[in-house]
């Protein structure tokens, strides 16, 4: 299984055992998201950085349109079927993306993809729902689970 993880918060003013934990999740900037595989490290850096950013499981289908629309290569080409194909194992972005959300393959499995997708801010007139209180009481931090496909669908 993978987690989408996105970074709601600025780390302006942020401690800096957090701020070097959000780098080594590759969440440079505000709004953008990383897929990351579900280990017990990562969920301790989820857990130390739960005040920055929101995460949860995403759908086969969300990581496919993620993958499609916002996917990258080195030199800011769009990922298609075809460079799927002719650099990995995989016949599509559907088997990719069915790969990862398995747990099969990493972001990493495509030599030159960016593992991170810049999105816009949620559109919508909730928006992120408040950026100081947890997803629990109707904010936009921490776990999600199954809603993080419902926010990354209104941010692609």
């Amino acid at each position: 299984m993978t987690f989408l993880v996105v970074r709601v918060r600025s780390d302006i003013n942020v401690r800096h055992d957090i701020k070097k934990t959000m780098h080594s999740l590759n969440l440079t900037k505000v709004n953008h998201a990383v897929l990351v595989p579900n280990r017990p490290e990562i969920l301790g850096m989820l857990a130390k950085a739960k005040d920055y950013i929101t995460w949860g499981e995403p759908s086969k289908e969300t990581i496919e349109s993620l993958i499609r629309e916002r996917g990258k290569m080195v030199g800011d080409v769009s990922i298609t079927d075809n460079l799927i194909k002719d650099s990995t194992d995989y016949k599509s972005i559907e088997a990719f993306a069915d790969a990862l959300f398995n747990g099969g393959a990493e972001v990493k499995s495509v030599p030159n993809m960016k593992r991170v997708f810049r999105l816009h801010p949620p559109r919508g007139s909730k928006g992120w729902g408040g950026i100081k209180r947890s997803f629990v009481t109707g904010g936009a931090l921490g776990n999600r689970g199954e809603a993080i496909n419902s926010l990354v669908e209104r941010m692609l």
